[in-house]
């Protein structure tokens, strides 16, 4: 089945055809004929202008659908659904043909009735999350975790509202005028959040205002999630402020330094960094005694559970005692049961920094704070928000 899609571009308030027009005549030259000609644009098209393009396109009126923008790509398939786009792909794909049964019927309906009720409606209560980052500027860079964060908001029921803080506008300055009212808004926006995501990252730049948040977080109990660099920093900002460590620090950001809390992965080369990354599917096994975890009962309790990873550092061996006597708990852990994939704070509302990548969780009601080394974002869909991500589902 071909599908031609084109733009129907509006210019004066006069929606023209033309492009459209010599794009399906230039493919009709090269023996490529439509069974569908999808026409882009901004707003619904006259009748008119349908009848134009089929008569032109050489088409039925029918095989002109009208996909015009709509408030959210989550709600493209309803307005497939409404330019009667099902029968024709039954027809040119001969689906009538398939046996479905009763069962599969069901399910289908059921699906469809579940995902018009998730992204039909707009929500009136905001979610304020901040998105404290050292690549806020291009925000594609975080691409998994925002849509993470849209199927969480959407399943909770509430508007999102993402908060882009560039990390380095959080550390102290003393330039003034345009730098001093960055840091000033920057703070600003910390303060006014309902939860707090640091993503991931490589090198050193900026992280020491995503100490400075997470600290922040910590204190004043605010929803904190920190994925592989964001679980990084908040473990070292962590050893700080109560392991008597006070130049702790990344082996990444300073190799000689005496306390690094975090190290390289022995088993990988140090020299050569294209594809030497610890990555793929990975198992995570909670720790005995951590039935409290609230990671844990986002995962219905399981002992085992298997996320994505991406990264090339881990927490110090040699210092996961000390951390966890001062409350750092390090509820999940490899197979091996030396690194560290996931720690919480029992006594804050929830603090989170993982070397997994997530996507979807909780945050309000819980009595932790957690962490975690994969990328569970990774496998977010829009039904089925990833457990791990625990920012949004519990700031409700």
């Amino acid at each position: 089945m071909s599908i031609h899609v084109s733009y129907v571009p509006t210019v004066h308030g006069e929606q023209k055809t033309k492009p459209t027009q010599h794009a399906v005549k230039s493919i009709r030259s090269y023996g490529l004929i439509p069974d569908v000609v999808a026409c882009r644009c901004e707003t619904p098209l006259a009748e008119p202008t349908l009848a134009k393009l089929a008569l032109h396109c050489q088409v039925e009126t029918e095989q002109v659908i009208v996909v015009r923008d709509m408030p959210t790509i989550y709600q493209v398939p309803l307005l497939l659904s409404e330019q009667k786009l099902i029968p024709q792909l039954r027809t040119k794909l001969a689906l009538d043909q398939i046996t479905v049964t009763p069962a599969m019927s069901v399910q289908g309906t059921e699906l469809w009735e579940l995902w018009k009720s998730v992204v039909s409606p707009t929500y009136q209560d905001e979610l304020k999350i901040a998105v404290v980052g050292k690549y806020v500027t291009c925000h594609d860079a975080y691409i998994s975790v925002v849509k993470a964060l849209e199927h969480s908001a959407m399943r909770i029921r509430r508007k999102l509202n993402l908060m882009w803080i560039d990390s380095e506008d959080l550390e102290p300055t003393t330039k003034g005028g345009a730098a001093q009212a960055k840091y000033h808004k920057a703070w600003h926006d910390v303060s006014t959040a309902s939860g707090i995501i640091v993503p991931g990252g490589f090198g050193h730049r900026g992280t020491e205002g995503m100490m400075r948040v997470s600290k922040w977080a910590r204190e004043n109990e605010i929803p904190f999630l920190g994925v592989c660099l964001g679980f990084q920093v908040a473990a070292i900002q962590f050893a700080r402020d109560l392991c008597e460590m006070p130049e702790a620090t990344s082996e990444e950001f300073d190799a000689q330094a005496k306390d690094r809390v975090v190290v390289y992965m022995p088993e990988l080369d140090r020299q050569n960094l294209g594809g030497t990354m610890r990555l793929g599917l990975r198992k995570s096994f909670f720790q005995q005694d951590s039935e409290w975890s609230r990671a844990r009962s986002l995962y219905g309790g399981a002992e085992v559970i298997e996320e994505r990873h991406r990264h090339r550092y881990e927490i110090n061996p040699e210092l996961v005692e000390q951390l966890e006597k001062a409350g750092l708990h390090f509820v999940g852990k490899d197979e091996t049961g030396e690194r560290m994939e996931i720690f919480e704070l029992k006594d804050h509302p929830f603090f989170v920094g993982m070397f997994l990548q997530p996507a979807c969780g909780s945050v309000r009601d819980a009595d932790l704070s957690t962490g975690t080394q994969f990328h569970a974002e990774y496998q977010s869909q829009v039904l089925n928000p990833s457990v791990s991500h625990p920012l949004p589902i519990n700031l409700q």
